[in-house]
């Protein structure tokens, strides 16, 4: 079994890591409300349900990334508070 230096850097190292993805979402996220917008503009005053349903599944979209990334923070705060125990 590792030893508690080794166990800390391990914790360490996937937080890092999931720090890392988190930030990824973030960009993600970013894209997509560009994109959301470009669509915005370029079918202004559509009426056609494709262009609903693209807001829609980009919105979504979004929500999942929020919620991925909440997940993500979840599980960084769950290692913390076992390395802090160690």
């Amino acid at each position: 079994m590792p030893g508690v230096d080794e166990i800390r850097a391990g914790i360490a190292l996937s937080k890092e890591k999931a720090n890392a993805s988190v930030a990824a979402l973030q960009q993600a996220a970013q894209a997509l409300e560009e994109a959301q917008l470009s669509l915005a503009q370029a079918t202004s005053g559509s009426t056609q349900p494709e262009v609903g349903q693209a807001h829609g599944m980009f919105a979504e979209a979004l929500q999942g990334i929020t919620g991925t990334q909440s997940t993500i923070q979840a599980a960084i705060s769950a290692a913390d508070s076992y390395s802090a125990r160690l």
